[in-house]
């Protein structure tokens, strides 16, 4: 039966369509403006900049400013800047900030602009071309390998720059997720007196927990040994190498902020386990704490963090053996592992678990 629409349903439905065919186009300006610095160059300024002289304090060439116009327009039309007239009087369009762009300043302590750098990298973004090739093939492979013929954590371990990305990009990450963290789930740490970090990088949100909570008195940063290598000294972290699968740390508390979505239930099953060796029972005050996203974990969420969630479910498809899951998904990982109990706290996208032994 062929398909009919009125001449308006096609029109949506071309709109629709090409939405989602041309998205890229504004990811990579919003990754173009980051490596300009078109964030930082208003920031310093303290005013709103028209693109006169947005061009003139940004590593533009001059002939090159119609072009900055356009780009400004777009951003300016997805969120990302503000449009007013000139204060100083010119005929010209000045932009500002908004939170949008705020959280991209370089020098911010909660700053995303490593993290936006690395997930547009070429490295990653390659993949998803595997992505209907990976789903005819019955194979093990992830797109990622298709792509590269090894797992991303082997290719970051042997590629320094992108080693230097990711670790920048999850430290970028800790910054601003440990702060919603400390604000709104404070007595998710209260009594715990050590804490292993489990997958921690460089220790970033070891050190926010070391600064918010002064009574715990050790924290561990575990990871693998060419990630513990850039962990500066911290008073009260101490940092451990290791395999995550073969061993983790004693302490009263382990930590796992984004690892268990980088992996399948199976390994999951196998991490937990070990965690949960790892703690006291719960009357001595033994818990696992996992900072990850729990789909559809609170019926407030946005349509903007639904959909960011289903993005990033198919982004660990592509990327990693992973997945995002629903509460029936976590549970089911716990409960395989040994653990008896949990409690989600949401944080918009993502959710706090406690989870007892």
């Amino acid at each position: 039966m062929a398909f009919e629409a009125t001449a308006d349903e096609l029109l949506q439905a071309q709109a629709h369509v090409f939405h989602h065919a041309l998205a890229h186009v504004g990811s990579m300006g919003l990754k173009c403006a980051i490596q300009l610095g078109i964030p930082d160059a208003i920031h310093a300024r303290g005013r709103p900049l028209t693109i006169t002289e947005l061009a003139s304090f940004l590593p533009v060439a001059p002939t090159k400013s119609p072009a900055l116009r356009r780009l400004m327009r777009m951003l300016a039309h997805t969120g990302f800047f503000s449009v007013q007239k000139d204060p100083n009087g010119s005929d010209e369009h000045a932009y500002s900030l908004t939170p949008n762009s705020k959280i991209l300043l370089k020098d911010s302590p909660t700053s995303l602009a490593s993290s936006v750098l690395f997930c547009l990298d070429s490295t990653l973004l390659a993949p998803f071309h595997f992505l209907a090739p990976w789903l005819q093939a019955d194979q093990p492979d992830i797109p990622f390998e298709m792509s590269y013929g090894k797992p991303v954590f082997e290719m970051t371990g042997d590629d320094p720059a992108l080693n230097r990305l990711f670790n920048e990009a999850m430290a970028s990450d800790s910054r601003l997720a440990m702060k919603s963290v400390v604000a709104r789930c404070k007595d998710a740490f209260q009594g715990v007196s050590s804490l292993v970090d489990v997958g921690g990088g460089d220790g970033t949100s070891a050190r926010a927990i070391a600064e918010a909570f002064p009574s715990i008195k050790r924290i561990i940063v575990y990871d693998l040994p060419h990630v513990i290598a850039t962990v500066p000294k911290s008073p009260r972290v101490e940092a451990i190498a290791g395999n995550m699968f073969e061993h983790i740390p004693p302490a009263q508390a382990a930590f796992l902020k984004l690892i268990l979505h980088d992996w399948t239930d199976e390994q999951c099953v196998k991490i937990l386990k070990l965690c949960k060796e790892a703690i006291p029972e719960r009357e001595d005050g033994g818990k696992v704490l996992i900072l990850d996203i729990v789909m559809n974990a609170s019926s407030e969420n946005s349509a903007t963090m639904t959909e960011l969630q289903l993005f990033c479910d198919i982004d660990m498809l592509c990327i990693t053996a992973g997945k995002e899951r629903q509460e029936h998904e976590w549970r089911k990982i716990f409960f395989a592992a040994g653990f008896t109990n949990y409690k989600i706290s949401s944080l918009g996208t993502r959710s706090l678990i406690e989870v007892f032994p």
